[in-house]
């Protein structure tokens, strides 16, 4: 996680800008159609796979399994009513869950949450 903060750019200032300024007009289009297609892949998911499974889509997603480029080597042992919330389920299924993804050798805990790529197993098995 790293910090970030919020711009307010006044609505005819960002008009203006993205008139005169192909190049940023360009990014920001990229941007929300990336940022769309992405809205569509988790409803997509949530309408299709498991509770089990959407949990290793969002564990993947969080050590950065799921893109190009370097995975993160252990994430911050996330909290387990977060992860509820992100899923869309109980606590406790996500406690039995993370209980099943280690005892299976998907992930494993030492101060932190190391997801392995075997992880991936999950999303094409179930």
């Amino acid at each position: 996680m790293t910090g970030s903060s919020i711009r307010s750019i006044p609505k005819q200032s960002m008009i203006d800008l993205l008139h005169t300024k192909k190049k940023i007009s360009l990014f920001l289009v990229s941007y929300l159609l990336s940022t769309l297609n992405k809205h569509q892949d988790h409803v997509a998911a949530l309408l299709t796979f498991t509770a089990e499974q959407r949990l290793a889509r969002v564990l993947l997603g969080l050590a950065h399994l799921d893109r190009k480029g370097p995975p993160i080597a252990e994430v911050p042992d996330p909290n387990h009513q977060v992860l509820a919330d992100m899923v869309g389920t109980t606590r406790s299924r996500i406690n039995t869950f993370m209980n099943d993804f280690r005892r299976h050798g998907y992930i494993s805990y030492d101060g932190g949450l190391e997801v392995h790529k075997s992880l991936r197993k999950v999303l094409h098995n179930r």
